[in-house]
C-alpha cells in the first residue's frame, strides 16, 4: 500500500527541476516575443559606428521585457500543479512597461553617447586615459541598470527614487554588483567567443541569476525603504 501523501503531488526534487525549466522556456519564449521588433531590427543592422543610435532604439522593447521577466522568475512556484509564469509575466510587463521606459531609455541614450564617444575618440582629441573613464563609466552604467531593473519589476518606486537606490547600491552592496558584473563578462565572453544571439538565447536563465545576486538589494530594499 503505497505511503505517498497526495498532496506532495508536485512539490519532490524532479517536479520542482520540471517546474523550473517550465518557467524559463516560458519566460524566455516571452521576453523574446514582446521584444522580437527591436531584436530583428538589431540584427540587420550592420556593426558600423553610424547606426549605434538605431540599435538603441532597436534595443528600446528590452528594457519592458526584461522587466517582466524578473517579475515573472521571482513569483515563479516550484510546485507542478501552481505553474502560470505566462500570467506573472504578463502582469509583469503591464505594471512594470512605463517605469521600465522611464530608465531604460535615458540609460540606452547615455551609452549609445559613450559608445559613440569610444568609436570616434581619435577625432575627440582628448588623452587616452579618458578613454579609459569612458569604458569605466559605461561598464558602471551597466551594473546601475541591473539593480535599476531588479528594483523596477518587484517595486513600486518613482523612477527617480529607483535611479536613486540603484546608484546607492552600487557601492551598499558589492557582493550584488559583483554578481550582475560577473553576469556581463560571462554574456560579453560568450558572445565574442560563441554568437552574438547568446544573451537573447540565455536571457531567462541569466535574469534568474541576476535575481539571485541581487538578493541583498532586494532583502534591504523590502526591510529598509518599503512601508
Amino acid at each position: 500500500m503505497s505511503t505517498v501523501r497526495a498532496d506532495a503531488f508536485g512539490t519532490g526534487p524532479l517536479s520542482r527541476a520540471a517546474a523550473l525549466i517550465h518557467t524559463l522556456v516560458t519566460v524566455e519564449a516571452l521576453l523574446l516575443l514582446t521584444a522580437a521588433p527591436g531584436l530583428a531590427g538589431l540584427f540587420l543592422l550592420a556593426p558600423e559606428p553610424a547606426n549605434l543610435p538605431l540599435a538603441a532604439l532597436c534595443l528600446l522593447p528590452l528594457g519592458p521585457s526584461a522587466v517582466a521577466a524578473l517579475y515573472a522568475l521571482h513569483h515563479r512556484s516550484g510546485d507542478l500543479t501552481e505553474l502560470r509564469p505566462a500570467r506573472a509575466f504578463l502582469r509583469g510587463w503591464r505594471l512594470g512597461a512605463g517605469p521600465a521606459l522611464k530608465l531604460w531609455a535615458p540609460l540606452l541614450a547615455w551609452l549609445t553617447v559613450i559608445a559613440f564617444t569610444l568609436t570616434h575618440f581619435p577625432a575627440t582629441g582628448l588623452p587616452g586615459w579618458w578613454a579609459s573613464l569612458l569604458a569605466v563609466t559605461g561598464v558602471g552604467s551597466l551594473l546601475w541598470g541591473a539593480h535599476a531593473l531588479v528594483l523596477t519589476a518587484l517595486f513600486a518606486f518613482r523612477a527617480r527614487d529607483t535611479a536613486r537606490l540603484a546608484a546607492y547600491f552600487l557601492a551598499k552592496r558589492p557582493r550584488a554588483t559583483l554578481g550582475a558584473l560577473s553576469l556581463l563578462i560571462l554574456t560579453a565572453a560568450g558572445t565574442a567567443l560563441l554568437t552574438e544571439a547568446l544573451p537573447a538565447l540565455l536571457s531567462a536563465p541569466l535574469l534568474l541569476s541576476l535575481l539571485h545576486a541581487g538578493r541583498p538589494v532586494i532583502e534591504e530594499t523590502r526591510e529598509h525603504f518599503t512601508a
